[in-house]
């Protein structure tokens, strides 16, 4: 069962024709995927002050229909793959409580991790117990 959210859309996420704009979409589906994984107990904030970082490697979106000003969205969102460095979310997006499909995506996350005497980004394993929540 995917979990979901509700985004109000304002009216600084549309153009001047009242129609979100497509990046904006990118922004609604980091929210879900933060909720998702706070209500599975992974704490971005935690992973950080640890070391571990989520960073986005592929976007694949579909504009099926355009939300406008005013309208609340839902998202739908699961876990379509986990791996031992990566999670492919998949989202679907509905307009006002309807079965409307507005748009689907899927993206994928790497971790990657850092110690303080490095200032790059390498590829680092997730613990255990965090791939364990995200396939349960």
């Amino acid at each position: 069962m995917p979990d979901t959210i509700d985004i109000r859309i304002y009216y600084e996420d549309t153009d001047c024709g009242g129609v979100v704009y497509y990046g904006k979409y990118l922004g609604f589906l980091e929210k879900a995927r933060t909720e998702f994984l706070e209500k599975r107990g992974i704490k971005i904030l935690d992973l950080m002050n640890e070391g571990t970082y989520f960073v986005v490697v592929n976007v694949d979106i579909r504009y099926h229909k355009p939300a406008r000003y005013a309208d609340i969205i839902t998202i739908h969102t699961e876990i379509e793959e986990v791996t031992f460095a990566s999670i492919t979310f998949a989202h679907n997006l509905y307009v006002n409580g309807t079965e409307i499909k507005i748009s689907t995506a899927k993206v994928r996350l790497a971790t990657v991790g850092t110690s303080p005497s490095e200032t790059d980004m390498k590829p680092k394993k997730m613990a255990k117990a965090m791939i364990e929540a995200l396939r349960a």
